[in-house]
């Protein structure tokens, strides 16, 4: 009798102890979850991982658009068991979002167990990298395109330091990337910089800071971008034209085909605001580029309008599909900003 009451007690304690442990888990993950703004610490913690999806903010915006909400969530969604990070420059320690914030997309964001936000501090993250003299002595108020400089410099910053994948903000994701050490091909023979993954201290993104500073040229658009990748790339690799939907394979990195991220073009951007008779399976690519930098005339989703970009936010971002997309009443509009190019 005496044996069995004390099972029965050990059984209980056991239980008591395993569901005080979750509380406390569940506890601290909130407490971090919802003040992660406050902690450049647990920015650290996170990246510290190499596995992190991050998402950068160079403009001074605190209002995440739909298409930005869409891109975090569709990233959250794809990789769920992955940190998904927002780095907003217009966020700082005094700013106090959560969790009384009146923002429908940081409700949402917020909500998304791996998603976290934290305040972009460019003068730390460029610390201990070749960018950091050339931030220190330049007058970005002089700088025509420092918005979009700023972001090119902070990408290459970040995952060369951490690791994990950069994205732009006008990117839905729609299945795992497989590759570890990617570039992702806008066109043959050349690269973009709205999509890229590397694992830390990866010595491509460090010859590429270099080539940032000492071919400093903000005037020409994308010299820091997507020309500089492609500058970097052609000295590492003997560039080739694709053949079929097949990926190049050059030292320890992989030149994704255009099809995985680009299976439409710049020139046709419009074609996402269009109705198709028969919608693109998409199967060949990872995620999908938007082009919101081509978008000056303002298309936006339209809830009912039966376009390809509303049936992927339907599918892909369903939560910002539910909260932030309104009908023709009452139209919400992308942002256009450095991380939508």
């Amino acid at each position: 009798m005496l044996t069995r009451l004390q099972f029965s007690l050990s059984v209980i304690l056991l239980l008591a102890c395993g569901f005080l442990y979750q509380l406390s888990l569940k506890s601290s993950f909130l407490f971090f979850h919802l003040l992660p703004y406050k902690s450049q610490q647990g920015m650290g913690a996170l990246l510290g991982h190499g596995r992190c999806i991050v998402f950068l903010e160079t403009s001074e915006r605190t209002e995440p658009s739909p298409l930005v909400s869409c891109a975090v969530e569709s990233a959250a969604k794809t990789y769920p068991e992955q940190p998904v990070l927002l780095l907003m420059k217009g966020l700082n320690n005094s700013t106090q979002l959560f969790p009384n914030s009146t923002s429908p997309a940081f409700s949402l964001l917020s909500a998304i167990d791996n998603v976290f936000l934290f305040p972009l501090d460019m003068k730390s993250l460029f610390e201990d990298t070749p960018l950091f003299s050339w931030y220190t002595r330049i007058n970005s108020n002089k700088e025509r395109n420092w918005l979009h400089v700023s972001s090119d410099a902070s990408r290459l910053a970040i995952i060369w330091k951490y690791g994990g994948v950069y994205m732009d903000t006008d990117v839905i994701s729609i299945r795992p990337i497989p590759e570890e050490n990617f570039l992702a091909a806008q066109d043959s023979q050349f690269s973009s910089n709205g999509v890229f993954g590397f694992l830390p201290h990866h010595p491509f993104l460090w010859e590429c800071m270099e080539n940032f500073v000492e071919n400093y040229n903000p005037g020409i658009w994308g010299h820091q971008g997507p020309n500089l990748m492609t500058r970097i790339l052609r000295v590492w690799c003997k560039l080739r034209d694709f053949q079929e939907v097949s990926d190049l394979k050059c030292l320890n990195l992989s030149f994704l085909h255009p099809q995985r991220f680009y299976p439409i073009s710049f020139r046709a951007w419009r074609r996402y605001y269009e109705v198709w008779d028969t919608e693109p399976s998409f199967n060949n690519s990872y995620a999908l580029h938007l082009w919101n930098y081509m978008n000056k005339e303002g298309r936006v989703v339209v809830r009912g309008s039966n376009t390809l970009v509303e049936n992927l936010y339907r599918k892909h971002c369903p939560r910002t599909y539910r909260d932030l997309i309104q009908g023709p009443e009452g139209l919400v509009t992308g942002e256009q900003g450095p991380g939508n190019k």
